[in-house]
């Protein structure tokens, strides 16, 4: 019987780390370039109003609407989720190497990486504390 190795090498997981990270661009840029075309086929030729300032509606300012928006094919909300997803994929990664540094027992790694990821969580979730 083999025996699994139970630890990743460091190629092993700056491979996984920078196809994380290109794959979360990638797939952030595709949506929202999908998202830039289906507003400007459906607003194009739409005349911006410049007198008043309104901001992003309110559906688009939680991440459950635009969720929402998303699942509805709705444009902006397509655009915000591409967003978000960008947001969360440096997040994704930081969460990604606590698991390599756990598998490697590196304990001094594990410390600083659960240190960022928590200051990363508390910047994007920590108004609502």
């Amino acid at each position: 019987m083999s025996h699994m190795k139970k630890t990743w090498t460091n190629t092993q997981v700056e491979t996984i780390v920078g196809s994380l990270l290109r794959g979360g661009v990638i797939t952030a840029a595709t949506l929202v370039l999908t998202g830039g075309i289906l507003y400007l086929a459906r607003h194009g030729s739409e005349l911006p109003e410049y007198k008043a300032f309104a901001g992003e509606p309110g559906d688009l300012r939680s991440v459950w609407g635009i969720i929402t928006d998303t699942i509805s094919l709705h444009s902006r909300g397509i655009i915000q989720f591409g967003l978000l997803l960008l947001m969360f994929t440096p997040v994704a990664r930081v969460a990604f190497l606590c698991i390599a540094f756990s598998r490697q027992r590196d304990i001094s790694y594990i410390f600083v990486t659960v240190i960022v990821l928590t200051v990363l969580l508390f910047s994007l979730i920590g108004h609502y504390l």
